[in-house]
């Protein structure tokens, strides 16, 4: 049986398997009935081993899928690590060869200055004035002293994320510093380029891209933790500025290092024919006063490194305290100077590994808490507004995340309850974190009110496009945003109201809800007034009545009573009756997503429904000759404008704060009106 089966599955999966020829073969051997059941059996037999082993199969490499995502995610990370390491050693051995040609390049650098010093420079100046006139909101830029242009040219600034084109731009690189100008689209007279950016030369490092078709010819400016790629016109042009700029930076540091070493040995220099006796000996005494032999302040810039080294930041800040602390009262001195150049050189490297600690490509796990560490340590820096900065981004970043990360419910409603919780706590957190972090910094709390409204606008875009563009029903909508709303009324407890930023967002939203609401009704009602024949309800048993007259109660209207009649019977048409239902409902929900910039919107609405029934009514006790029927129509017009139409403006009423007028004149003008025996009605 086995060995059958085992044929059987070879012959199946063979490459030139023919079903046809297969079926035909086996219906001309066999004997009969029986050994056709036979055959099927075997071949439903290995169906299902086939689907026994088919299951184990995906099970087995589910297991394996999970296992090698696992094992990728561990590369990346150590991927990640590796280039990092490779980074910085290229740094390093960079640093070095530069070391080594930098005095033979400063030599001749000084030759050139020596043989062409004034004219050079001079002409260059003037160039760069010439330039700038060209440039918009610059005006200031020719006041530094000495700064003259080295380099300048067009580029094409693109996007770091996508490696899409953003911009035409024009580069000015001066002996100090690089200005980013952009095209301007309408010239003015001389005028071509508008002012953009201005770079220290020593706030910036230049990085070559590598060429990878059709990303060519590209290099990258970094200044921490933002960065900005720019294409020039071909391969040779890039070079051009790859050397010009790395040129011009290595003379600006040996121009600062060589102004520092000529001003080192004039400071104590005194003047010998001063008339005060007491003068004389000043400096010497100054020097002698300042005390930097204690062994902390010897081995600070060490204590420092290592500090950084082992993130150990609130030590590292203390030692800067301690020393700014013994140095107050210290006179200045070239010594105290020298001390101060080298902790400021480990200040900006405890700066830059604070900044990186907030930039959101770290983990935002562990909420708003887990950047307070390195926010107090920036606030005690002084870089109260960078650490505001980073940490709103970083929080900015941790909410859309969150929001991305929300699984799409089937169920809008839950779906928003999910998003309000998690948005408005991560707020509420957000909000209290700051108020710890900067409570002696009241100038960032404008900053963080802004970020509030930022933040706001990406929640709203989640909802509109759960609530509003999936075209969910008023009533959903309507309570999808009482639901926000009551969230965003406890952020008053910390003193934020954000509520006003809200209703602005959504007003445009709700306004076309409330539109196309308006319109489904005034169709409905229309095509039920088509077929209206006036004739009184039956509802055929007393469970449908009783649900009728609960229906009508929780609606407001009161005395639904008097219009039923014996048995199950209603004295009033089916049209009125599901008019004023629907009518109820739409007023109950405008008055859930009601606020004042919607007023008129839902004021109208409202009236032109109540008109197309009015209109109605009155046109068919116009056009009805028999008496009866005149009558009933009397009676379900009383109905509207003595029952219906005073429980709207009252309720509109209490749930505005202020009466409809128009509402009110609408009842009053098409009050009916007995004139004879036959009634008559009119409307405005």
């Amino acid at each position: 049986m086995a060995d059958t089966g085992n044929r059987l599955r070879k012959m199946l999966e063979s490459p030139n398997f023919d079903p046809q020829s297969h079926v035909k073969q086996l219906s001309q051997q066999s004997d009969g009935d029986r050994d056709l059941q036979e055959h099927r059996q075997k071949i439903q037999t290995l169906a299902d081993e086939t689907a026994q082993n088919l299951k184990k199969n995906v099970y087995k490499n589910y297991r394996q899928f999970i296992e090698t995502a696992k094992e990728i995610s561990y590369l990346e990370s150590e991927m990640y690590q590796l280039s990092h390491i490779l980074t910085e050693q290229k740094s390093i051995m960079e640093s070095i060869t530069q070391s080594l040609l930098s005095t033979d390049k400063d030599e001749t650098a000084k030759e050139m200055l020596t043989a062409f010093p004034k004219e050079t420079e001079e002409v260059k100046q003037r160039t760069l004035t010439t330039l700038l006139e060209k440039v918009e909101g610059c005006k200031n830029i020719m006041e530094t002293p000495g700064r003259y242009l080295v380099y300048n040219g067009d580029l094409l600034e693109y996007d770091a994320d996508n490696m899409s084109q953003i911009q035409k731009v024009h580069a000015f690189l001066m002996n100090d510093c690089l200005l980013i100008a952009t095209w301007l689209a309408n010239r003015r007279g001389a005028v071509k380029y508008k002012y953009s950016a201005l770079y220290d030369l020593e706030s910036f490092a230049v990085v070559n891209v590598k060429d990878n078709p059709p990303i060519k010819d590209m290099f990258k400016i970094l200044m921490f933790p933002d960065s900005r790629i720019f294409k020039a016109e071909n391969s040779k042009i890039k070079k051009e500025w790859l050397e010009i700029l790395e040129e011009t930076k290595k003379n600006k540091v040996a121009k600062d290092k060589h102004t520092k070493e000529e001003e080192v040995p004039t400071s104590p220099v005194r003047q010998d024919v001063s008339t005060n006796p007491f003068e004389d000996d000043e400096p010497l005494d100054s020097e002698e006063l300042v005390d930097l032999s204690p062994e902390w302040i010897q081995e600070l810039p060490e204590d420092l490194d290592v500090c950084i080294a082992q993130r150990d930041f609130e030590g590292a800040v203390d030692l800067l305290d301690k020393l700014n602390e013994y140095l107050k009262e210290q006179p200045v001195s070239p010594r105290v100077k020298e001390l101060r150049v080298k902790v400021e050189e480990r200040v900006r490297q405890l700066t830059e590994v604070l900044v990186f600690e907030l930039s959101p490509d770290r983990s935002l796990r562990g909420g708003p808490k887990a950047t307070r560490r390195a926010v107090s340590q920036l606030v005690r820096l002084g870089q109260s507004t960078k650490a505001c900065e980073l940490f709103l981004k970083n929080r900015a970043a941790a909410v859309q995340t969150a929001i991305r990360q929300l699984r799409i419910e089937g169920a809008t409603l839950l779906y928003i309850q999910k998003l309000c919780n998690i948005f408005f706590t991560s707020l509420l957190e957000t909000a209290r974190e700051f108020e710890t972090d900067f409570a002696g910094n009241t100038g960032c709390y404008s900053a963080f009110v802004v970020w509030s409204r930022s933040v706001m606008k990406m929640f709203v875009d989640a909802f509109s496009k759960q609530v509003f563009d999936s075209k969910e029903s008023l009533s959903t909508a309507a309570e999808c945003v009482k639901f926000a709303s009551e969230h965003c009324k406890q952020l008053s407890d910390i003193g934020l109201d954000l509520t006003f930023i809200l209703q602005s967002l959504l007003v445009k939203d709700i306004r076309a809800a409330l539109q196309s609401q308006k319109d489904i009704i005034i169709e409905a009602t229309k095509h039920r007034n088509s077929e209206e024949m006036w004739r009184r309800m039956n509802l055929m048993t007393p469970e449908a009545l009783a649900k009728l007259k609960e229906e009508m109660r929780s609606c407001g209207i009161g005395g639904f009573d008097q219009y039923t009649g014996e048995d199950c019977w209603v004295n009033l048409s089916y049209t009125v009756v599901a008019f004023t239902k629907q009518m109820m409902a739409f007023l109950e929900e405008g008055l859930k997503l009601y606020f004042p910039e919607l007023h008129m919107v839902f004021l109208e609405s409202l009236r032109e429904i109540i008109l197309v029934a009015v209109q109605h009514v009155d046109y068919s006790l116009r056009c009805e000759q028999e008496s009866e029927k005149k009558a009933f129509i009397l009676q379900n017009a009383s109905f509207l404008h003595e029952t219906v139409l005073p429980v709207v403006e009252r309720r509109f009423e209490e749930g505005v704060g202020k009466p409809a007028k128009q509402l009110q004149d609408l009842r009053k003008s098409s009050r009916p009106v007995r004139v004879n025996p036959d009634s008559t009605m009119s409307v405005v």
